[in-house]
């Protein structure tokens, strides 16, 4: 079994995938471990593609079952081939944005406001991800997953709306047993 979890920049994705694998007992793979080069500050710094989409795939070529969390829709075509099961979520933007700035400020501090250089970094990805509803944003949009979810080969679930993480993972289990996928 092949899961794919995506969604917007703090839709849920990665804790999902991360809850979802452990129900599963699966191996857990975060798309941004690949995607991004290991920095300080992180998310500084791009993987060359090829050699992000290679390792990601030799390290998910290990094991016969996975879950993968992140958006990988501007990666190549063959990752529309590569899941059995493609989970979408969706929460109110109002909402995302909330608990994106609040993970942010959990995950670093006051250094995002006091430190010049971070406080731009921080500035410019909360206006990156506020663009997710904008479908003219040339970045990663609804719009952009929606085409790319009416592209992909594997059976599709979206989950919409404000749920738990235990809701999230009672709806797809019941979504793969109901596919006879589990």
């Amino acid at each position: 079994m092949k899961i794919q979890i995506m969604g917007a920049s703090c839709a849920g994705s990665t804790t999902l995938g991360r809850a979802l694998a452990e129900s599963l007992n699966i191996p857990f793979f975060d798309t941004d471990e690949y995607f991004w080069v290991l920095t300080d500050p992180p998310f500084t710094t791009k993987r060359e593609p090829g050699l992000r989409n290679r390792t990601i795939k030799e390290d998910m070529a290990k094991h016969e079952s996975w879950v993968q969390a992140g958006s990988v829709i501007k990666w190549g075509a063959d990752w529309e081939e590569m899941f059995d099961v493609v989970v979408f979520l969706y929460i109110p933007h109002e909402l995302r944005m909330q608990r994106l700035i609040a993970r942010e400020l959990e995950r670093y501090g006051d250094i995002i406001f006091t430190n010049p250089a971070r406080a731009q970094q921080h500035q410019e990805f909360v206006a990156w991800a506020d663009k997710y509803e904008d479908i003219t944003f040339s970045g990663r949009n609804i719009k952009a997953h929606e085409d790319w979810l009416s592209r992909v080969n594997a059976r599709v679930l979206q989950i919409r709306g404000d749920t738990t993480v235990k809701e999230r993972v009672e709806k797809v289990l019941a979504f793969l047993k109901s596919a006879d996928l589990r």
